[in-house]
């Protein structure tokens, strides 16, 4: 797993990453290393899941491999998940030695920068950090709830990079307000492309005149999945079958959720099996996982994130906007998200007015239309390929005091 030193760069990078395509974060790094200038650095990554993004960094001619054993640690909001969370990943630290053993000896022939494109890299950043000479910089994605364990893996973040990126000013504020004060790092946006002209729609997918809503995520209690069917049953309460939503992502429900979507869970249940329950089953097409999640958005109009995390912004958001959809979102942050220029933004969360809105939309198409084009544009220039230009700096900037030290 050595990298190949490429002479025109001087500067070797490794990036870690947790998703391997199964999500937004690893298709957010995967975005900006295609759209780099390749000749200012030479990249490898490794995924820790299996993916669809290995063979897209192949066709890129970047290296990429999967090591399924990297070890991972996620502060939540539930204190005894914290605990048990820990346990876990203290566990598999110990036992991925043969992995660390990889890792060390790759980093020690000449990796400058390790980029660590997720929080919960934390704990074998610290392990690594005692081991080489190596700079780290960390890909601050998340904006957890305060709490002991949120503040403690901000601070151990902190203490293990040599500097921080964040995707909006959102994830520095909340970083900052964890960590108790204000610190070095950069806001580097997200790339977004549009579709491409030859994008089809997923095959399965209703069309039957009906309003079609995207979601695209996994499930989970912060991103507001399950508001969709409060929506629903705002929908058939004022009589409307113009919507449709259909939902693409691993919808499993867990017991420790509250209320009915924790019995759901319980039972070894999804959404879909909630949606049922609440009799409105009608209103979705769930899809499961989706690895060209673009093909869902060409088939739909607009996309919805009903969040509780007040995080209107995010892949899903990106790429909806990219393809000129609207989308229909909860919080403060109006830079993507801007009600009645770019979607719809509610304060707080209102399942009646959000579904009067959908109503509303499903009769007049052009306005909807008229706000997808605005996204569009907007999304254009916030997060155009640039940004790859702005991420490979800092890794230079990180990577100068490595190359002195070589020298």
């Amino acid at each position: 797993m050595t990298m190949v030193a490429n002479p025109a760069a001087g500067m070797r990078v490794l990036c870690l990453d947790v998703e391997g395509g199964h999500g937004g974060s690893s298709r957010s790094l995967f975005h900006l290393i295609k759209s780099m200038d390749r000749d200012t650095v030479d990249l490898s990554v490794w995924c820790r899941r299996r993916g669809p993004i290995l063979d897209k960094y192949a066709e890129l001619g970047v290296k990429a491999v999967c090591e399924p054993t990297m070890p991972t640690l996620t502060a939540v909001q539930s204190l005894p998940g914290n605990f048990v969370l820990q346990a876990r990943a203290w566990i598999a630290m110990a036992r991925c030695e043969e992995f660390r053993k990889r890792l060390l000896v790759t980093v020690q022939q000449g990796v400058d920068v390790v980029h660590f494109n997720l929080e919960t890299l934390w704990p074998l950043a610290r392990w690594l950090r005692k081991r080489c000479g190596a700079r780290f910089v960390f890909h601050v994605r998340k904006t957890p709830r305060p709490n002991a364990f949120t503040r403690r893996q901000a601070r151990m973040v902190e203490r293990c990079a040599d500097d921080l990126v964040f995707i909006t000013e959102n994830e520095q504020q909340r970083f900052f307000e964890l960590c108790g004060r204000p610190m070095r790092g950069h806001v580097v946006y997200n790339i977004a492309e549009p579709p491409a002209p030859a994008c089809t729609p997923l095959p399965g997918i209703p069309d039957d005149g009906r309003l079609r809503v995207a979601c695209l995520s996994n499930y989970s209690y912060d991103r507001g999945i399950d508001r969709l069917v409060d929506i629903a049953e705002s929908l058939r309460g004022i009589g409307s079958t113009d919507v449709l939503f259909v939902v693409a992502g691993d919808m499993a429900l867990s017991g420790s959720l509250p209320g009915a979507l924790g019995r759901v869970g319980a039972r070894g249940g999804s959404l879909a099996d909630y949606a049922t329950e609440r009799g409105v089953i009608d209103y979705f097409c769930f899809l499961g996982h989706v690895s060209e999640p673009e093909r869902v958005l060409v088939a739909c109009a607009a996309l919805a994130k009903p969040t509780r995390g007040d995080n209107p912004w995010g892949r899903d958001v990106l790429e909806a906007l990219a393809a000129a959809r609207p989308v229909a979102s909860v919080g403060r942050y109006s830079r993507f998200v801007e009600d009645g220029v770019t979607g719809f933004l509610q304060p707080r969360f209102d399942a009646h007015g959000l579904a009067a809105r959908l109503v509303e939309s499903a009769r007049d198409r052009g306005h909807l239309a008229a706000l997808g084009a605005a996204g569009q544009e907007r999304v254009a220039k916030l997060c155009g390929p640039d940004n790859a230009r702005q991420l490979a700096e800092v890794w230079i900037r990180a990577g100068e005091i490595k190359l002195e030290q070589r020298r």
